[in-house]
């Protein structure tokens, strides 16, 4: 009861501080839609008020969380529900039976389930991403002390003392385990030949490496950054050291809810999308978002576990601090948010790399069926937010390779380590 008054207290006065902003900004009421032509009694109203929505003890769940602390889900005619959940398996399980009907999660987990190769296939909907770049790869602090604190020195340590290395991921076709996956391979390591992979949920990696479960993890923060205040780990790269800006979390939910709803999902998307435009916005809010979302409701760990690299203040655990530019972001003018199709298919050309997929598919078919452009559109209308001249970017990555989409069977089948 007390955490609940507490959190109360938060929530009414963040909320009071927000809408009084918001009104500024859109130069109108707050209690309807004044943003620009949507809906304020008319056809264009969410179908469904309330939004049951998933969310995983992460750092980039902070948007969808801060949209609803804030109130900006009733700012559009919504009411989020969030629900914390314990494993990504159980998100997917979840958005597949309608117990959720959208969730934070990974890219790549809802590439999986369209394919049927992440669970039981069923066509899904990436509405949005939530957030570029903010994972990280960390060694545990034994390996470390044997002198592996990067690839290059990692890869030495394993063929020096050659015996079974075991390193985690949080979902077989999710962002954590490509990202891995990735780093390993550039650094010459083959993850399906020279390695173990497991499986291990976000919040429950610290733990296991403290027990001696892995020499290495990947996952979203604050968990890097926590093993390093533990004792227990050490950070061999980010992420955004493989890809600048890559996409990471993204707003998911069935293809069949986005189609049924799809003035709800408007309305979710225009609340997120406000709600990662101000944690970017100020350090003071990427302050507040920290101390929100550290409570034990959301992420449940300490402040000083979340804040330090939500400003680009990194520490591998050796000693060695720099400041960032790539950290962690959730709005960027817009650019972490659009759904881009050449993102999409990325996942595809690793799935198909790492043998998860048997065959090449269509893959700018697969990726027009699963993200929504046309009602991101919609969305980032209502909110100002600035769209891309493309649906395709290009991006170059850790080993040199550039990816722009254009052949992606070629691309996956380009790289000399794969399954």
């Amino acid at each position: 009861m007390e955490f609940k008054e507490l959190q109360g207290e938060k929530v009414d006065a963040t909320r009071r501080t927000i809408l009084h902003g918001a009104a500024l900004v859109a130069g109108g009421s707050v209690l309807g839609l004044s943003t620009g032509g949507a809906w304020a009694a008319g056809s264009d109203k969410p179908e469904k008020e309330e939004i049951r929505i998933g969310f995983i003890p992460l750092t980039d769940c902070a948007s969808v969380v801060m949209a609803s602390v804030l109130g900006l889900d009733k700012k559009y005619g919504v009411k989020f529900v969030l629900s914390k959940e314990a494993s990504w398996a159980g998100v997917r399980d979840k958005l597949a039976n309608g117990d959720l009907d959208a969730a934070h999660v990974l890219y790549g987990l809802l590439y999986g389930v369209q394919m049927g190769v992440g669970g039981q296939k069923k066509d899904m909907a990436v509405l949005m991403g939530l957030n570029n770049n903010g994972q990280a790869i960390t060694l545990s602090k034994k390996r470390s002390d044997k002198g592996a604190v990067d690839g290059p020195s990692l890869a030495k340590l394993m063929r020096g003392e050659q015996r079974e290395y075991t390193f985690a991921q949080t979902f077989p076709t999710g962002t954590h385990a490509m990202w891995l996956y990735y780093w390993l391979a550039a650094n010459g390591i083959n993850p399906m030949k020279d390695a173990k992979v497991i499986t291990v949920p976000p919040p429950q990696m610290v733990a296991n490496m403290r027990v001696g479960n892995m020499d290495g993890f990947c996952v979203g923060e604050p968990w890097g950054h926590r093993a390093i205040m533990d004792g227990v780990g050490i950070t061999a790269t980010t992420t955004q050291d493989i890809w600048r800006d890559h996409p990471e979390k993204v707003l998911g939910c069935t293809l069949d809810f986005a189609k049924k709803y799809p003035n709800t999902c408007r309305a979710m998307m225009a609340a997120i999308l406000e709600a990662g435009k101000w944690i970017d916005a100020s350090l003071i809010n990427k302050n507040r978002m920290a101390e929100v979302i550290a409570d034990k409701s959301y992420v449940n760990t300490s402040k000083d576990a979340i804040d330090q690299r939500i400003m680009g203040r990194y520490q591998n655990g050796l000693g060695k601090t720099w400041d960032d530019p790539n950290y962690m972001k959730f709005y960027n003018d817009g650019a972490v948010n659009f759904p881009y199709l050449s993102d999409g298919m990325w996942f595809l050309t690793q799935h198909r790399r790492w043998g998860l997929l048997k065959e090449d598919p269509d893959y700018m078919a697969v990726a027009q069926s699963v993200n929504q452009i046309d009602l991101f559109k919609d969305a980032a209308a209502m909110t100002k937010t600035p769209l891309p001249k493309s649906p395709m970017r290009s991006s170059k990555l850790m080993d040199g390779t550039v990816w722009d989409g254009k052949n992606p069977k070629a691309y996956a089948a380009s790289f000399k380590i794969k399954a």
